[in-house]
């Protein structure tokens, strides 16, 4: 699954802010029901970031003999534990933002996803009313199965069953579903509205009935702009090795080799324009840094590290550049806590790499100038270009963490592209942007 130019709509309501769980055990979002309802109606758009579901937990609640969880299982299915139902199709697009809404009337639910009935997931009886005392948890279950991913305008209606229409509706050129305004909303005395604008409060209930989640486990960091109206690029699980799949975690900006040289690739892929990010080495051994035309065939590749075919270049931590299996040139080595920068010029086929802020072979993105010279994106296998990181061996591993926009890492300064998109440590080039979906509509 990757998101290409020309696939986005644009317009409407803007969805400014999402949190991101780092699946990380401890973190969680916990509300007690102060009241009991037969009918209510939980809406949110959640980012899933496994493609095998399993530890992604979207609703969670439990009380004396009844727990109820709301989850994307091994299958990638939607799965509601109580009593045990889920979704005949799956969902395995980690790229994508999907809306659910669970409508429950008198104990009869019904899962909408993207504004339709998902099939398996309709009129299910005997659901079990939410009952005062109960805790509401978004994400991790509180030391249970944590969460990587993202959730954005989660809205729990207490006492009312809702269409999805009173959340979102489908655009009249794309056809896409989309958010719309839910601030008029009535949300019933034990219900909440989380947006997310406050980084110093995730948890804050902006409905107007005060009913804030408690927050543990969370930083500032995990407040992000990567949204349903304006998604950002992440790595991408479902392109991987047959073996030594990485692992990944911060809602797959943050991923550790296994035994493997092929990390993975960005999930945005781009034909023209300019594009800036930045990558930071974690910890471990041999990393790379790099772009490729042709993931799924480097990916197949017994030896799958950037440069080794004619439609990848790769930035060794040794300083030597890499294309079709041949050294391109020499740069400044790199190691661990180094931040290296990606800029890549599709309307002059030029590639540039930075070491902490400053551009190597005295190159000039923003003036053209040194870069290394690479082939069109029409030319390439998949006709787009992607970020991709890694290691040059399968004897060690190394963890390397993505800024696309949304570090998962502290960063000291703070810049964002000429659209006022990212923050970045370092300047982005002049004419050159974050890889997100309104971005790409623009230039891509």
């Amino acid at each position: 699954m990757f998101i290409v130019g020309g696939n986005q709509s644009a317009g409407g309501y803007e969805i400014a802010n999402s949190i991101r769980y780092d699946q990380d055990a401890s973190q969680y979002l916990r509300r007690t029901c102060g009241s009991s309802a037969s009918s209510y109606t939980l809406s949110l758009w959640v980012k899933n970031c496994e493609p095998q579901g399993g530890s992604t937990t979207s609703i969670y609640w439990n009380g004396t003999g009844a727990k109820l969880n709301w989850e994307f299982n091994g299958s990638s299915q939607i799965y509601w534990y109580d009593p045990e139902t889920r979704t005949t199709g799956s969902y395995r697009d980690v790229s994508a933002w999907y809306h659910l809404v669970w409508k429950v009337s008198s104990n009869v639910g019904t899962l909408y996803v993207n504004g339709s009935a998902a099939p398996g997931l309709t009129s299910v009886s005997g659901i079990d009313s939410l009952n005062s005392g109960n805790f509401i948890y978004l994400g991790s279950d509180n030391g249970g199965s944590p969460q990587n991913g993202y959730f954005a305008e989660v809205c729990f209606i207490d006492g009312t069953a809702l269409d999805p229409t009173s959340f979102g509706e489908y655009d009249e050129d794309s056809g896409i579903w989309k958010p719309i305004d839910v601030s008029g909303l009535s949300f019933g005395s034990n219900g909440f509205y989380l947006d997310f604008e406050d980084s110093s409060a995730l948890g804050n209930d902006v409905s107007g009935n005060n009913n804030d989640l408690t927050s543990a486990g969370f930083t500032s960091l995990n407040q992000t702009t990567d949204t349903p109206t304006n998604n950002f690029a992440t790595y991408n699980p479902l392109i991987n090795k047959s073996s030594g799949v990485p692992t990944m975690s911060n809602g797959n900006l943050t991923l550790t080799t296994n035994a493997c040289e092929f990390g993975s690739v960005s999930s945005i892929g781009v034909s023209q324009g300019k594009w800036y990010c930045e990558i930071k080495w974690d910890s471990g051994l041999y990393a790379m840094v790099g772009i490729t035309g042709d993931p799924i065939i480097l990916s197949t590749n017994s030896t799958a590290y950037a440069g080794i075919t004619a439609d990848s270049w790769g930035y060794h931590y040794s300083g030597n550049v890499y294309n079709n299996n041949s050294t391109l040139a020499t740069y400044s080595t790199f190691a661990t806590s180094d931040i290296l920068g990606i800029a890549l010029d599709l309307d002059n086929n030029k590639l540039y790499f930075s070491k902490n802020g400053t551009w190597q072979n005295s190159a000039d993105p923003s003036a053209g100038t040194n870069g290394i010279s690479i082939t069109s994106a029409s030319s390439v296998a998949e006709g787009n270009y992607f970020m991709w990181v890694g290691n040059s061996s399968s004897a060690g591993n190394a963890t390397l963490s993505a800024n696309f926009g949304n570090p998962p890492f502290t960063i000291s300064s703070g810049n964002s592209d000429g659209n006022g998109y990212g923050n970045f440590e370092y300047t982005v080039p002049s004419g050159y942007y974050a890889l997100n979906t309104t971005n790409l509509a623009e230039y891509g």
